[in-house]
């Protein structure tokens, strides 16, 4: 199980490893690429990789306007970077204090005296501390002095373009579900706390559990054939869900709304991680409930046959 620390003071059996630096948002397939490289050192100099990320991302912290632009959670990071055969994650919280670090206290504080690097891998366009004076040339340049090696892997291209986690919000933001999965290399799924909503679903014959995206990316609005999964909880669960602002009642807020199929139970209150299969229809204002009662109807059946 990968070690977990919300700061560089790590033990001793972690110092001197490989460290990966970055926000790693979504752990794509360029993400992905990286850990076979860094896997590759692992075996070849016999050391133990650690991730290095941020949060809040430092483009969010900066940006308080930024409000849905995730692409994945902590939690589910860290699923994810077990599941890639990391060693240890240091989720550093971001703020005001630590935005201050000069470029080269980093290095030589952070990077060399507590983690004592032996290779740091990090994109070109690696930019660190204090308003964003240090760059990868600045690390490059201290190599010799504080005894490690900066690795530069290469992106990893598709169809042209460079994978990142901009693509893929842009993706998902423009209803290309399908293609967003395939460059995660999995379902993008949000994870989050059902809430108790104003049981319009249930009025309507259409129960479902109302989940507050928070930061999540905002995906376009619309229905989804999704999958659910439970803490703790190894079955999946077939669904059908709406995120958007329920124009036909008037929602103000962003929701995620998922209605279970073949399921009775409570789940207020419970953990639960959506993951989006297929994309089938914008969201749209009917009429009135009858109508929308209709819709829902044909969305089940295209759902259930996902």
């Amino acid at each position: 199980m990968v070690k977990h620390y919300s700061n560089f003071n790590i033990e001793k059996k972690y110092r001197g490893s490989i460290i990966l630096i970055g926000n790693f948002d979504g752990l794509h397939r360029g993400h992905q690429k990286l850990f076979r490289l860094a896997h590759s050192y692992k075996k070849k100099y016999n050391l133990k990789i650690g991730v290095i990320n941020f949060n809040p991302m430092p483009k969010m912290f900066f940006n308080r306007n930024l409000k849905n632009f995730r692409l994945s959670n902590i939690d589910q990071k860290i699923k994810l970077l077990n599941k890639f055969k990391v060693d240890f994650v240091i989720t550093k919280k971001f703020d005001y204090k630590f935005s201050k670090t000069k470029s080269i206290v980093f290095i030589k504080e952070i990077l060399n005296k507590k983690l004592n690097s032996k290779f740091i891998f990090v994109s070109n366009n690696f930019r660190f501390g204090n308003k964003r004076e240090g760059n990868v040339n600045l690390l490059i340049k201290n190599e010799k002095i504080y005894n490690y090696k900066v690795v530069k892997p290469k992106p990893l291209i598709n169809n042209k373009k460079i994978v990142s986690s901009s693509l893929i919000r842009n993706l998902l933001e423009n209803g290309f579900l399908e293609k967003a999965n395939k460059l995660l290399n999995r379902n993008w799924a949000i994870q989050g706390i059902v809430k108790k909503g104003r049981q319009v679903g249930k009025k309507i014959g259409f129960p479902t559990c109302n989940i507050d995206i928070k930061d999540y990316v905002l995906a376009k609005p619309g229905v989804y054939a999704v999958r659910v999964l439970r803490k703790n909880n190894t079955k999946y669960l077939k669904g059908i869900a709406n995120l958007g602002y329920r124009p036909t009642f008037n929602q103000k807020k962003i929701l995620l709304e998922v209605h279970l199929f073949n399921f009775s139970g409570n789940l207020y209150n419970k953990l639960l991680s959506v993951e989006f299969l297929k994309f089938i229809r914008k969201e749209k204002k009917f009429k009135n409930v009858s109508q929308l009662r209709t819709q829902i109807k044909t969305d089940l059946n295209i759902a259930k046959k996902t």
